[in-house]
């Protein structure tokens, strides 16, 4: 009966871990990081371990994609400083 259910949340997360790969933008393999964070926590949550499923909703997809884009923002703007000088 969860079967289906199983199968269709393995391949949410097969589908958004590729597109994180593919992606070259920072900015854009953050968000599709966040997107694989939600369709990992739908998965533990489908194969019944609700708790890590919640600690990967609160790390895997708001904690972690923040302070990537924290990062490449402080990254980006200390190479536009040093293209003034």
């Amino acid at each position: 009966m969860d079967d289906p259910l199983i199968v269709v949340a393995l391949l949410l997360v097969a589908a958004s871990a590729t597109a994180a790969v593919v992606n070259r933008d920072p900015v854009r393999q953050a968000l599709v990081l966040a997107v694989m964070g939600v369709a990992l926590a739908v998965l533990f949550t489908v194969l019944q371990a609700p708790d890590v499923g919640l600690s990967q909703l609160a790390v895997g997809s708001a904690l972690t994609p923040l302070l990537i884009l924290l990062s490449v923002r402080k990254v980006r703007r200390r190479g536009r400083k040093e293209e003034r000088r």
